[in-house]
């Protein structure tokens, strides 16, 4: 079970601080363009957090995956490129995830598999997401020599 909290940071501000599960940090939101005093803070978009929680939570599975599979996995990029509605609430409509792997002698096969499995199987994330809007995804293997 997950247990976060959320706290605003006060008047005048657009910015929260939230709290994982865990105890680790994170600050999100906006902070005021005409208040020179919140210039320095800057905060993650709490849609971005979105899809942020959507790369780690498949590339979590996808990185476990790959080392069951005794392939020697030694870097992983995930872009991901979110497609919102024009209009409020300005829900994601697709949600594409380019992985970048390398790593030694790595089989297709099997990255491929290790991708869809966490994406249609283990990633909470995703599971949530999926049907909501469209998910896709591509990769490409750097292969190290």
């Amino acid at each position: 079970m997950s247990n976060i909290a959320l706290k605003w940071t006060g008047q005048g501000s657009q910015m929260f601080v939230g709290r994982d599960s865990y105890g680790h940090i994170i600050v999100s939101g906006s902070w005021p363009q005409n208040d020179e005093t919140w210039q320095e803070w800057k905060g993650v978009k709490p849609s971005d957090l979105l899809l942020l929680s959507l790369a780690s939570c498949s590339s979590y599975d996808v990185v476990l995956i790959l080392s069951r599979q005794r392939q020697q996995l030694t870097n992983l990029f995930v872009s991901v490129d979110g497609q919102q509605a024009a209009e409020a609430p300005y829900q994601f409509t697709e949600i594409h995830q380019h992985y970048t792997v390398e790593g030694v002698n790595l089989d297709p096969e099997k990255v491929a598999r290790a991708i869809q499995l966490s994406e249609e199987k283990y990633c909470s994330v995703a599971a949530t997401i999926r049907g909501v809007a469209k998910l896709t995804h591509s990769f490409e293997i750097v292969t190290e020599s």
